[in-house]
């Protein structure tokens, strides 16, 4: 059985400390300081060294925005991860998915509808998180359309975002109440 309430409870602004409130403060500003971030940084030191890597997968890589949400919705739908999903629907939906893809996300790369592109990223999540390899076929299927370092950001992409739903998880991070829900949302326990 997962959690069903937090096991460590996000840290309110009247907890944090000095440094704590200065790696908080730029999602204070943008109005994004999630429970992941205040529960998170519970642990300031890896926080910090964390941030530049999620930086990197979330705002700096090579993949198109719309690629990388493909990605990160299917590992988070995958690793039964409810806030991770919830999450990433409304920034799917700001990338250019609509809803119809993004329920196709979550059944997967065999789904009808999908372009062979889009199949290839649902499978190459699905690969990763199985078997934590890309098979030949999946991997020359995006290898037609991406760079090298394309092709190391979807490995990247799935393995960060399979790590932090690894976390919200066991933690029993609860999705922000000021989040929309999706119809469709990955159960705790399936």
């Amino acid at each position: 059985m997962r959690p069903t309430k937090p096991r460590l409870t996000p840290l309110a602004p009247q907890e944090w400390a000095d440094e704590q409130r200065a790696l908080l403060e730029p999602f204070v500003k943008s109005g994004t300081a999630w429970n992941v971030f205040r529960t998170l940084v519970r642990h300031t030191s890896l926080f910090r060294r964390w941030l530049p890597f999620m930086g990197h997968v979330l705002h700096k890589q090579t993949l198109p925005f719309r690629d990388r949400e493909i990605l990160i919705l299917r590992i988070g739908w995958l690793c039964r991860s409810p806030y991770e999903w919830t999450q990433h629907v409304q920034v799917g939906l700001r990338a250019g998915l609509d809803e119809a893809e993004i329920e196709r996300i979550a059944d997967g790369p065999d789904a009808p509808g999908w372009s062979a592109h889009d199949a290839a990223l649902v499978r190459a999540a699905d690969e990763l998180h199985r078997d934590a390899c890309i098979t030949d076929a999946t991997w020359s299927t995006l290898a037609a359309r991406y760079t090298p370092e394309q092709m190391v950001d979807v490995i990247f992409t799935v393995g960060q975002y399979n790590m932090v739903s690894m976390a919200l998880n066991s933690l029993g991070v609860e999705i922000d109440a000021e989040l929309p829900r999706f119809r469709r949302t990955p159960v705790r326990d399936a």
